[in-house]
């Protein structure tokens, strides 16, 4: 398979994963602010979320354009990352609905953790399919940010429960 397929192949799952994120975002029943205001949680956390997967997405961009070649376990790698980039809306909309509370905001973070790790086994599919020497190879160099993510997400899951995110009584008290 030419590396132009999988590409356009990702870059419509990316768009279709978009499209459903702001197909949550529902139109308000009311002509004021308050109302409007009412909608805060669910436009932050799917404004987080598209930025997030437009970081991924561009990223991806890249990864594939340094890439020569596909094969199988390329593939699979590659489905793995969209499996759990597919499962940010439903993530997205749980906890927006629920205003940041400690379950949905922890399962959003489990929701980024995973295409995370996903991320780094593709980068190491890519490069074994590659050489270690190859310009891929190169151009990641050590990535100790992305080796360090995934312990800075597992930190955060665990903060939803013991450190909820702002003073959510207070901040939403309008509703």
């Amino acid at each position: 398979m030419q590396k132009e397929r999988l590409t356009a192949f990702s870059d419509g799952v990316f768009a279709i994963i978009i499209t459903i994120m702001v197909l949550e975002l529902k139109v308000p029943h009311g002509d004021d602010w308050a109302t409007l205001a009412g909608l805060a949680p669910t436009f932050l956390s799917y404004v987080l979320s598209f930025v997030y997967v437009g970081i991924y997405w561009n990223n991806h961009h890249h990864l594939l354009y340094a890439c020569e070649h596909v094969n199988g376990a390329i593939l699979w790698a590659n489905m793995h990352l969209l499996f759990w980039l597919s499962l940010i809306p439903f993530a997205t909309g749980w906890m927006g609905e629920n205003h940041f509370s400690a379950l949905p905001t922890a399962l959003y973070g489990v929701a980024l953790l995973m295409p995370g790790i996903a991320y780094l086994v593709l980068q190491s599919v890519l490069i074994q399919a590659h050489g270690r020497d190859g310009l891929l190879a190169r151009a990641l160099g050590a990535d100790v940010k992305g080796k360090l993510s995934p312990f800075l997400y597992f930190a955060a899951i665990a903060l939803a429960f013991v450190a909820p995110w702002a003073p959510r009584r207070s901040m939403w008290a309008w509703r």
